[in-house]
């Protein structure tokens, strides 16, 4: 088939794999193991941990979606994270920002404790700079951006420059833009990883991570630490993750259209001192007035949903310092801006009058 734009291709995600039966949807596999033709003959498919026909769908469509060569689909975001990291020799120096999903940030923590890897924090994106400018040495540079949960950016392309200038390579969670905004690789990037869990999948009922890299040295490692670890997506959940990339790009314009009358609400709302929002996505974070209590604030919301993750049709509010950030330390949550009035919103797909309703009923109710 000739090339197509990508909602052409994720409408028609897995369609025409089954030539022997014509079947539209994309059948689902849950053989563990595959015969052999011969000795030393193979299907392509020896071991469904190595190699699964419907998690090779997705991981091709992770790729493309991504304009990378290859895409692996995992058990986890945190795993994909994880095999990205493991590829790295121990002892390894990674340079990564301080503002991080509270996840990541008890796993690098642990890693230094253990004595596996180096961790040098950056809070801008200067200090990014400046630190590959030093004479210090970088294997990895690790990013978020926007960062979670308080939506910095950072110039990909100027970070990824400097970062190969001393051979470091670059990996970027991409889980709040996803390529609907932002396409690492394009930017210099040498890795991708996702929460697949959340824009990707889109409906909380998945739990799925991704890698994507344009590089075959590093497809080649990623490969080997997926398939020693075992950390792949289970057959039933990369069939889920194809069905809910076929609507990936009609979810994230409703999430962003949503999000931006949002945004435009709690700008003018009295009761919010402060939002945080780049202007596109689905994610905003925004700090409250002091006199607003936010335990009770939460407890008069009726269609938003007091719940951590994100990027799900629902509309989820967070409260990042007992949730989804609680692992990391008071002092350093208050160094970049991560205070008790902080809440974070995962804008979903419900008609953007009626979140605008229910966040004035909850902050005049409280």
């Amino acid at each position: 088939m000739e090339q197509v734009e990508l909602a052409t291709y994720l409408a028609q995600l897995g369609n025409r794999v089954d030539t022997r039966t014509g079947a539209i949807n994309l059948p689902l596999y849950f053989s563990t193991t595959y015969q052999h033709p011969g000795l030393g003959e193979s299907t392509g498919y020896d071991y469904t941990r190595t190699k699964n026909p419907t998690r090779a769908v997705l991981e091709e469509a992770l790729a493309v979606m991504e304009e990378g060569t290859c895409g692996f689909a995992t058990s986890s975001g945190m795993s994909a994270i994880q095999i990205a990291l493991q590829i790295f020799p121990q002892g390894s120096a990674i340079l990564a920002g301080r503002d991080l999903y509270g996840g990541s940030y008890r796993y690098f923590a642990d890693l230094e404790k253990r004595g596996f890897y180096q961790f040098t924090y950056a809070y801008q994106e200067a200090d990014f700079l400046a630190a590959l400018n030093s004479p210090a040495k970088y294997t990895a540079v690790y990013l978020e951006t926007p960062t979670n949960p308080m939506m910095q950016e950072f110039d990909i392309e100027k970070i990824a420059r400097a970062a190969h200038q001393k051979g470091a390579v670059v990996i970027v969670d991409n889980t709040f833009f996803t390529p609907y905004l932002q396409r690492p690789l394009t930017l210099g990037a040498d890795i991708v990883v996702h929460s697949a869990t959340k824009y990707l999948a889109g409906h909380n009922d998945i739990l799925a991570g991704a890698l994507v890299t344009d590089r075959a040295d590093l497809a080649e490692k990623i490969a080997y630490q997926l398939n020693t670890t075992g950390a792949v997506l289970a057959p039933f959940d990369s069939w889920l993750l194809i069905r809910s990339l076929k609507t990936f790009l009609l979810r994230m314009r409703q999430h962003e259209a949503n999000a931006q009358k949002i945004n435009a609400y709690l700008r003018s709302e009295p009761r919010v001192q402060e939002v945080f929002y780049p202007g596109h996505g689905g994610m905003l974070t925004f700090k409250v007035a002091e006199e607003v209590r936010i335990a009770e604030f939460l407890r008069q919301l009726k269609l938003i949903s007091f719940a951590e993750s994100l990027g799900s049709v629902e509309t989820l509010i967070t409260y990042p310092e007992t949730q989804t950030h609680a692992d990391i330390p008071e002092k350093l949550r208050r160094s970049y801006g991560l205070t008790p009035d902080v809440l974070r919103l995962s804008v979903g797909l419900e008609a953007a009058d009626d979140l605008i309703k229910d966040l004035k009923h909850a902050f005049l109710a409280e």
